[in-house]
């Protein structure tokens, strides 16, 4: 029986121009659940995201879209507020999806001389406690004021989903990744609090780890084409993750019959880490 959601409900996607959360809001639309997304894109880049935005749109949903900080409370709370006016006395909000990507590439030290990776980081450039405050901040605990916001205006609907995105680098040091990857388990540790703490109030939370997908966030990251080639050689599927491949486990996730999955770190992967 094909996914159709709840004319109602929405998805809130922080993060949302690209990549994972614009793969989901996408999967979602198509399903049926409206789609309000913040994101931060300089003027110029809108050219290119805007069909995408349109795209939704044209699924006949309902879209809202704002271009401002994620981050920072005043943008918090004007999203809310607009969005609690868009959502009425009946629309609510099922899916909270934590998709930023900001994050700091820093070395801790710089590489001795002769390194082979040498050219690929700046080598006067050094991770500091400043770096890995605004990266845990912004790629980890971010969404637990987020969540507090939608739970305390009564928006979360009365069996939400609240979602963040990990990666193997939880687990595997890649140089450069350390702030990132205290981010990651710093979401991780979010989540696992969201689902304790809210579960009572039919709130119901998980972080989704990829495999390593082709995405703008991962093109950052110094050495990611040998990743890209690694991934695609020990995954038994003999290709990389795709955001859509993520798209579609959020959208099961975000079904009636995934509400008794809460606070688990869910592998979308395709086996890529089982493989040799």
């Amino acid at each position: 029986m094909p996914i159709e959601f709840d004319r109602d409900h929405w998805a809130l996607v922080l993060g949302g121009s690209s990549g994972f959360g614009l793969a989901a809001a996408h999967r979602l639309a198509r399903h049926g659940m409206n789609v309000a997304i913040v994101h931060r894109d300089r003027r110029g880049a809108m050219a290119a995201i805007e069909p995408a935005f349109e795209a939704i749109r044209a699924l006949g949903v309902g879209f809202a879209a704002w271009n401002l900080d994620a981050l920072a409370a005043e943008g918090r709370r004007t999203v809310l507020d607009a969005l609690a006016e868009r959502l009425g006395e009946r629309g609510r909000v099922r899916v909270l999806l934590h998709s930023i990507a900001f994050g700091n590439l820093k070395l801790l030290a710089p590489l001795p001389p002769g390194h082979p990776a040498t050219g690929a980081y700046d080598p006067d450039a050094r991770l500091d406690e400043e770096d890995f405050a605004r990266t845990i901040h912004a790629m980890g605990t971010s969404l637990v004021s987020w969540t507090q916001d939608v739970h305390a205006r009564g928006l979360f609907a009365p069996s939400a989903r609240v979602l963040g995105l990990t990666s193997e680098g939880n687990e595997v040091a890649w140089r450069g990744y350390a702030a990132v990857a205290a981010a990651k388990c710093a979401l991780e540790s979010v989540i696992r609090a969201i689902a304790l703490e809210l579960a009572p109030y039919g709130v119901r939370a998980n972080v989704l780890q990829p495999g390593i997908t082709d995405t703008p966030a991962l093109r950052l990251i110094p050495g990611s084409e040998r990743m890209k080639e690694e991934a695609r050689a020990r995954n038994p599927c003999g290709r990389l993750t795709t955001p859509e491949d993520v798209a579609g486990v959020i959208a099961l996730l975000a079904t009636d019959e995934a509400a008794w999955i809460n606070g688990a770190i869910l592998r979308v992967d395709g086996g890529e880490r089982i493989g040799g």
